[in-house]
């Protein structure tokens, strides 16, 4: 009952978040699309993070994290699969000029297979549905949870490589880079809110995941930083433009949420390591640091459609 809340509470932010970036866009930026794009990304960040979580652990016991995320990674991946779905519709609907129920499949399928997102929409399916189809027939080994990782990321990178910085290189790797790293430091920490129960587990995993979230915060920003001087003309675009104002509330998020992060790791990492703090302490601060982490990603999926 504990994770239906906290799935339904990240929904709910997720939800809200886009209808605030979406006002600061307007009328650059689209509702419709940018929902379902949320609900694919956040879908997308809790797979990848299922996937990475049981590696944190040692091996004695691993297998316990590797049956505890069993059954979320499959739900996680399917939410996924149907989000890309929907989004890949949304997306043939609006370049064939029609509405989805208007859209035949001859248009649908040329738009899958001849226009780059398209072609990316139908990658990130298919990676979706592999990762979906590995943990669902394939036993939880630690070949599988490699697998099972490589697709996600696969799925991950999809979209980026395609969106407003696909015309440069330097654009499209840092784009990629930045929200792979984003997508596994927040992954991993909702992976280990579902999976993890217990103070000794806490105790065991937290410092693991302290030293991967600073590798990806270090890639988080320098991809992001790269990225951003590719695409804004000048710094007023940050506030004269629709895109540069959901750029701006991004930002804005991912400082605050890399300020609490390393105040976690400050104050929370050693009470954890040491059995100080209780399972329910450790959940309560992975939930307000997962709030922050779901409102930035759904910023990100309404900058990803606002022109």
């Amino acid at each position: 009952m504990t994770h239906r809340r906290a799935v339904a509470g990240g929904a709910l932010v997720t939800v809200a978040s886009c209808v605030a970036a979406w006002a600061l866009a307007y009328p650059a930026g689209s509702l419709t699309s940018a929902v379902p794009r949320a609900v694919a990304d956040g879908a997308a960040v809790v797979t990848l993070g299922l996937a990475v979580v049981p590696a944190l652990d040692g091996p004695r016991y691993r297998d316990e994290l590797v049956r505890r995320a069993t059954a979320p990674l499959v739900s996680a991946s399917a939410v996924w699969v149907v989000a890309e779905l929907v989004r890949l519709a949304l997306a043939g609907a609006e370049a064939a000029g029609t509405t989805v129920t208007g859209l035949g499949l001859r248009e649908a399928w040329e738009f899958a297979a001849y226009t780059a997102p398209g072609r990316a929409g139908l990658l990130t399916v298919l990676a979706a549905a592999a990762v979906c189809a590995v943990t669902s027939v394939a036993p939880r080994s630690g070949p599988a949870c490699i697998a099972g990782a490589g697709l996600a990321c696969i799925g991950v990178i999809g979209h980026p490589l395609t969106g407003h910085l696909s015309g440069s290189v330097l654009g499209g790797v840092s784009i990629a880079v930045h929200a792979l790293a984003a997508a596994l430091w927040c992954g991993t920490l909702a992976g280990l809110v579902l999976t993890v129960d217990h103070r000794g587990q806490w105790a065991r995993v937290l410092p693991r995941f302290s030293q991967l979230s600073l590798g990806c915060v270090a890639a988080l920003l320098a991809g992001g930083i790269a990225a951003g001087v590719t695409v804004l003309e000048s710094p007023a675009a940050l506030y004269a433009t629709g895109y540069g104002r959901v750029l701006s509330l991004k930002i804005a998020l991912t400082l605050v949420l890399i300020a609490l992060a390393w105040r976690n790791r400050e104050l929370w990492l050693p009470a954890a390591r040491t059995h100080r703090s209780t399972a329910a302490v450790s959940r309560t601060r992975a939930y307000t640091e997962l709030t922050l982490m779901a409102a930035t990603v759904a910023a990100a999926a309404v900058l990803s459609v606002t022109g």
